[in-house]
């Protein structure tokens, strides 16, 4: 068995544990499993945070199983291009904001906690700092931002008494219409500013969006800690927070991490869980925290022995992953507005067509660069996938040229962007709730089975999407079961009790509602009385 290892010694002097209770050894040459206590499988922010969590509970017994050569997760940077003394710069692949970073004298956003101690570099995204832009090159439509603004605020105010009064949930399209935006679909400018206002944050459409769960995961991010977020420029990549977290419980070449190591099936039951990986190894594990992405678990990547309950399985399909596309340039000169952040553009066929342009070439960024980035989301994305860089390039370049008439744009020198939907560790970017979709059905896709949790943003009903969601379900997994592991010897009684499922949602209209009186002619239901 190949056993990873994690080189963090650039973070200066280790603060060694004692390790209580520590059985973890090597597959023996018989093919018995390696034995721990709690097997983490994923070594993104919400696996590290659990591990961290764990080992504060003085619970050291533990193995930190991941896909990839690294950790991060989702946090993951790759080099790009060149400086002017031939140095690649570092540009994010996933995660690349620090997202509402907290008031003073108000509750910090923990990753903005961990980017101060690990002085990590971020620069404040001024998203009022746009230009706006058609086919015809420059042209002022900003007053649809302002209209889009206040449409938002009473849709707003409805989502929360949605919320409060529990009526039914609407598309977020719908409830935008209902406040007033009403974006045509021959209107490119205002899809354009639908899609940056909308698309930009969350990946689809509002059409796929439920409109107060939408709402909420904007809401409790920036009530909760502010509406500031800081993009990091960190040449030493955004994980450097996790892997900074990991330092302070894992020793260099800790054998508890183990790298490269693909999980292909998990059989769990009330006495505990076993790992199989597909170079033959096992792991067993009295508890085991899933951390794997809602693209994964959506794409039966790894089996489930038994096949996981009903109810689990459809709470897994009934919420969707989405595609966030950055698509990185470097040119031989920076032939755009040097004082300005952001670029829309308004393409007048497709919406979501290379919409937002990023200059990364400005001051508190990467001054001088010649580096700007445009992103792409939901099928576009997928589409931007399908095709080669070089046809994804030319397209881009055809737009800037549109965007710059009086410019002569060049060819790029460097150009890159990933493919999420083909990454077997990820498939996708980030989750999201459409419509129809409630806490219920959530509370299925969070929910333990026996002694198997799972964990990630996709389990955080308040912060899904965003990383310190992520982050705090790492936490509440890995308190669960110390608690569990340690007798609830606090006798608190939220981290000593298995997470709620529903076996069975009800819907809202009972059955005698089917009928003449509403319109509903025929019956379409089956009877097996019938035969």
């Amino acid at each position: 068995m190949f056993l990873g290892r994690l080189s963090l010694i650039a973070f200066g002097a280790w603060a060694v544990h004692p390790v209580v209770g520590y059985v973890s050894q090597p597959r023996d040459q018989e093919g018995t499993c390696q034995k721990t206590t709690v097997a983490i499988l994923g070594a993104g922010i919400s696996g590290i945070s659990a591990a961290q969590t764990l080992s504060k509970a003085s619970v050291d017994d533990f193995l930190i199983l991941e896909y990839r050569d690294r950790i991060g997760g989702r946090a993951w940077h790759e080099n790009f291009g060149q400086d002017k003394d031939g140095n690649p710069y570092v540009v994010e692949m996933g995660a690349n904001w620090v997202q509402g970073l907290g008031n003073p004298g108000g509750p910090e956003n923990p990753i903005w906690t961990l980017a101060k101690e690990f002085g990590l570099q971020t620069t404040y995204s001024n998203y009022s700092n746009i230009s706006t832009y058609n086919q015809d090159g420059y042209k002022d439509y900003s007053h649809l931002l302002d209209e889009f603004d206040e449409a938002y605020d009473i849709a707003n105010l409805a989502a929360g008494k949605i919320l409060v009064e529990n009526l039914q949930d609407q598309t977020a399209k719908a409830g935008l219409a209902l406040a007033g935006w009403k974006p045509k679909s021959h209107d490119s400018e205002a899809q354009a500013v639908d899609w940056w206002m909308w698309d930009f944050e969350a990946s689809f459409t509002p059409l796929e969006s439920s409109l107060v769960f939408g709402m909420a995961s904007d809401n409790l991010t920036s009530n909760q800690f502010s509406d500031h977020d800081n993009f990091v420029t960190d040449q030493r990549g955004f994980n450097t927070i996790i892997k900074g977290m990991a330092s302070k419980f894992l020793t260099e070449d800790d054998p508890r991490l183990l790298l490269n190591t693909k999980v292909t099936n998990i059989t769990y039951g009330p006495e505990g869980v076993t790992v199989y990986s597909s170079d033959g190894s096992c792991v067993q594990a009295a508890y085991a925290i899933c951390t794997f992405s809602l693209g994964v678990l959506q794409n039966d990547v790894v089996t489930f022995t038994p096949e996981l309950p009903e109810w689990k399985k459809t709470a897994i399909h009934m919420f969707t992953m989405g595609t966030y596309t950055k698509i990185f340039m470097q040119f031989n000169e920076t032939f755009w507005p040097t004082d300005t952040q952001y670029f829309l553009y308004a393409d007048p066929a497709t919406r979501g067509y290379y919409p937002l342009f990023q200059s990364l070439s400005m001051d508190g960024f990467h001054p001088e660069s010649n580096i700007i980035f445009v992103t792409v989301t939901d099928e576009l994305a997928q589409r931007a996938e399908r095709q080669s860089d070089e046809e994804t390039k030319q397209e881009i370049v055809e737009v800037l040229r549109k965007m710059f008439p009086d410019v002569e744009v060049p060819e790029p020198t460097s150009f890159l962007y990933p493919r999420w939907n083909t990454e077997p560790w990820s498939y996708g970017s980030y989750s999201n709730w459409p419509m129809g979709t409630t806490l219920e059905m959530h509370e299925n896709l969070r929910a333990n089975i026996d002694r198997l949790w799972f964990s990630g943003e996709a389990t955080s009903p308040s912060y899904f999407g965003f990383l310190h969601g992520a982050w705090f379900e790492g936490r509440d997994a890995g308190r669960r079961i110390a608690g569990l592991l340690n007798g609830c010897k606090e006798g608190n009684s939220t981290t000593c009790v298995p997470r709620k499922h529903y076996e069975v949602l009800h819907g809202t209209t009972p059955l005698a509602d089917y009928s003449s009186v509403n319109g509903w002619e025929v019956s379409s239901f089956y009877d097996s009385n019938d035969d």
